[in-house]
């Protein structure tokens, strides 16, 4: 081996670790643990007609004689509990409200699951459930079912919350990445990375001029407006473990095309800026909570973002980006020089416990 060789390897940054005999905290980043956990665990013991026909959507559509039915269900772990702008409570129904609409469905009913730790003061409890049945109020839907467990101290972090959602698909409406295609834009409804940087900055003790707080809010009502204007909407998704860039990246792989993004267009606010840059953190991978990205003809875009702009959630949407035929099933974003790199899912896990 030469001596450049050697210093070489001296200095090289070492490729990831993705082969592991036990769960590692990445598995539950959104990212490329989480996906490799997806295609070797979950899909191959799972696989079923209906399950692979929604593969990699946040929800499954199911027919049914009375018409499509939308279903989704996901775990809440956030740690703290309670954070700026909101709760695990709302988090969990928002969360859920969210992973319904995004194939234009109108959420109806949620289940709640609590797993609940010895030792929760029955006060932070009762604020959260409360909390909980505001937001359902907000976003139209009922809690129609749910189960309680409480386990031993040290089982879990205090509060773990599942929620599950239902809701019917208009016979007019038909969003999946598999419509997205070259020529379309990319539409952002708002401001990134306000949630995720909302519980870090609370978890790390960092105070900035203006409190950061999340986004946190069901989005069902947007939707309702987007589609009132338009139902051939592409495609959607809300952007929250992983980020906007995971979304995007699985959009792509979704649909064999290529993803464009602009830095100059990404709106960020400059205290969650300021914060990311700290923690060095890049935006792009830090979760919301009451944000979507929405895929779109060309010719319908900018009114679809005027008509979002007139929403309370959508004051700040955007166009960011477009659907293209080169770099298939990867995510570039180029700045203001032309010059573009790509951005890629995470390895790693680098905001653990943020929904």
């Amino acid at each position: 081996m030469s001596e450049k060789q050697s210093m070489l390897e001296k200095f090289s940054c070492p490729l990831p670790q993705t082969n592991y005999d036990t769960i590692q905290m990445a598995h539950g980043s959104g990212g490329k643990l989480s996906n490799d956990l997806l295609e070797k665990i979950f899909l191959p013991c799972f696989s079923n007609e209906k399950l692979n026909k929604n593969r990699l959507e946040d929800q499954a559509v199911i027919e049914h004689k009375t018409g499509r039915l939308s279903f989704s269900t996901d775990t809440f772990t956030v740690q703290p509990i309670f954070f700026p702008g909101g709760n695990i409570g709302e988090l969990a129904v928002n969360g859920t409200v969210n992973d319904v609409c995004m194939n234009g469905a109108i959420p109806q009913f949620l289940s709640v699951g609590f797993i609940i730790e010895e030792g929760l003061p029955i006060k932070d409890l009762h604020d959260i459930v409360v909390s909980m049945r505001q937001a359902a109020d907000d976003a139209g839907v009922t809690v129609v079912t749910g189960d309680t467990k409480v386990v031993n101290k040290g089982s879990c972090d205090q509060l773990f919350i599942n929620t599950s959602g239902i809701g019917w698909i208009a016979d007019d409406v038909n969003i999946s990445a598999k419509n997205i295609k070259a020529g379309d834009r990319i539409i952002v409804s708002g401001t990134i990375a306000d949630h995720g940087m909302a519980v870090m900055t609370s978890r790390e003790g960092l105070s900035f001029e203006n409190r950061i707080l999340s986004d946190t809010a069901a989005l069902n009502d947007l939707v309702k407006v987007m589609l009132s204007f338009n139902p051939a909407i592409h495609a959607m998704r809300d952007p929250t473990r992983g980020g906007v860039a995971t979304t995007l990246n699985e959009l792509a792989v979704m649909s064999g095309t290529g993803m464009r993004i602009y830095e100059n267009r990404i709106p960020v606010k400059n205290d969650v800026r300021g914060a990311c840059e700290i923690l060095g953190i890049d935006p792009l991978h830090v979760a919301n909570e009451g944000k979507l990205l929405a895929i779109v003809s060309a010719n319908e875009a900018d009114q679809i973002v005027q008509a979002m702009n007139r929403h309370d959630l959508g004051k700040e949407a955007r166009i960011i980006g477009e659907v293209v035929k080169n770099h298939p099933e990867h995510l570039v974003m180029e700045n203001i020089y032309g010059v573009e790199r790509i951005i890629d899912m995470l390895v790693g896990e680098q905001l653990p416990r943020i929904c």
